[in-house]
């Protein structure tokens, strides 16, 4: 289980992991996260929402050990992030960026084989079982057959399908991804939404998905995360979670929402802003 407990980050006042893991510095104005706690079960998928600024990527950078927190602790199967090894927490716990910029123009095929690297020893190659895994991860996120294609001439989508590749090529049983349908159009936003589904039910992986979309939260996820402010506003299944009320509260925006059977999931649709108040506030 990938627990957190009571964890505060504020940006430009903590420790961040060696170089290279992590991005560039935040500003210290930016919010980070206060006290949030929250204990992600084996198989289960669980969605973090919340405005911009709430803290949604500093929880899932927290959670993937690329950020210390300042207070309480992140924990993997009872031990400490801080205390893991990378390569060893990079065997149990992969991360899927919102974008991927690259140095070079690498193949798809090479772009999978980097999920291997957490496997192999110092100048250790890439061995025909390497190969053989990522040539399986590309054709189980559908994009076998662009494996000699250079990654920069893909679409968007098809660049998000063989990051999660690479990601399932590392073996790991922990999924983290950051905005995976952004700038994504609506098909590539359904196919996405579907591997993420079939990954989770077939191999049984184990995920956590920051996202401004609500209605591919609910397609996707069992369990919501609420973060405002760098705060839990509510945390539990997605019917109990996502109502109007608590989208009211996060977004100050009414919404409608309710069961599309079709789907077979709950769907959100914005109305518009809350109306201000007297004094000023929604």
């Amino acid at each position: 289980m990938l627990q957190a407990d009571n964890v505060t980050y504020v940006h430009g006042t903590q420790p961040r992991r060696p170089k290279g893991a992590g991005a560039a510095d935040v500003p210290a104005s930016r919010p980070g996260v206060d006290d949030i706690s929250v204990a992600v079960e084996r198989g289960d998928v669980v969605g973090i929402l919340g405005p911009n600024g709430s803290g949604k990527t500093t929880l899932l950078r927290l959670l993937s050990g690329l950020l210390l927190p300042a207070s309480g602790s992140v924990t993997l199967g009872g031990a400490r992030l801080s205390g893991i090894p990378r390569r060893s927490l990079a065997r149990r716990l992969a991360v899927v960026p919102q974008e991927t910029h690259l140095a070079f123009d690498y193949s798809v095929l090479e772009i999978a084989l980097m999920g291997r690297y957490p496997h192999l020893g110092p100048f250790e190659l890439e061995s025909p079982h390497d190969l053989a895994i990522a040539r399986d991860a590309l054709v189980a996120t559908g994009t076998g057959h662009l494996s000699a294609r250079s990654f920069s001439t893909l679409s968007g989508g098809e660049k998000q399908r063989v990051v999660i590749a690479s990601a399932l090529a590392q073996e790991a049983d922990i999924l983290l991804l950051d905005e995976p349908t952004a700038s994504l159009d609506l098909g590539f936003q359904l196919d996405v939404a579907a591997l993420l589904r079939h990954l989770n039910r077939e191999r049984g992986l184990t995920m956590v998905v920051a996202t401004h979309d609500l209605n591919f939260a609910a397609a996707l996820c069992r369990t919501l995360l609420l973060v405002k402010q760098g705060r839990v506003l509510a945390h539990g299944p997605v019917e109990r979670v996502l109502t109007s009320e608590n989208i009211a509260a996060l977004y100050g925006v009414t919404a409608d929402v309710h069961f599309h059977a079709p789907a077979g999931h709950l769907t959100v649709v914005p109305l518009g802003r809350v109306p201000a108040s007297p004094g000023g506030q929604a």
